[in-house]
């Protein structure tokens, strides 16, 4: 049996008298792929911001190795879990690799000085999404399926144990959609992480997920 990395148990979150999500209970295990799939407006990016910390839960509560997520400090959540959302970054002058290395910041202290250790860690996250070729190019001058490779490897540089992503496919089309969910599912296997994802798109979720939470 796969290993629990996070728990989610009974999760409730309202805005005002409104009941966006209740009593939402999952498991998400380690080396495996878990997509939430719903219509718009269901309540799957709520419960992923909530699980996130991005929204304050009003019952329920998110474990991750058995400690409550919601108590452990930013740089601890920073290197346990790595968080990439719909909203398109739009950051000035940086190239692809800059923003690849801003994933390390949580390790580098206040002043964000890359050691070698750190850029061995940068290069190889490009390398593992197929970045490489583009890496030096600004990030506001490539594709939207390179952007979320971009993304993909920013994350992977927190070396974080669980990957949670929002609509990852939602600026694709068809054609990089597959590339993107196969590049995700071979980092999956090739460090052993956890991923939780939110999809529409069912064709998709049963393609790559291990578990669907409907």
């Amino acid at each position: 049996m796969s290993e629990v990395r996070l728990e989610v148990k009974n999760l409730c979150k309202s805005f005002g008298i409104t009941k966006a999500v209740q009593n939402v209970s999952f498991n998400v295990n380690k080396g495996e792929v878990h997509a939430l799939i719903g219509e718009n407006g269901s309540g799957k990016s709520t419960i992923l911001k909530s699980i996130t910390r991005q929204l304050k839960l009003v019952g329920g509560n998110v474990e991750f190795d058995g400690k409550n997520l919601h108590e452990l400090s930013f740089r601890e959540l920073s290197t346990k879990m790595a968080v990439v959302l719909t909203e398109r970054m739009k950051p000035e002058l940086m190239t692809c690799r800059d923003v690849v290395s801003s994933g390390r910041y949580p390790y580098t202290g206040r002043l964000g000085i890359l050691q070698p250790e750190d850029q061995a860690i940068v290069e190889r996250s490009l390398e593992q999404v197929g970045g490489m070729e583009f890496a030096d190019r600004p990030f506001s001058a490539i594709s939207d399926g390179q952007r979320q490779r971009i993304l993909l490897a920013r994350a992977l540089c927190q070396e974080p144990e669980i990957i949670v992503l929002d609509e990852p496919t939602s600026f694709l089309d068809i054609r990089y959609k597959l590339e993107l969910l196969t590049v995700l599912k071979r980092m999956v296997r090739e460090n052993d992480l956890a991923v939780l994802l939110s999809l529409h798109e069912l064709e998709l979720a049963e393609r790559i997920s291990d578990t669907v939470v409907c």
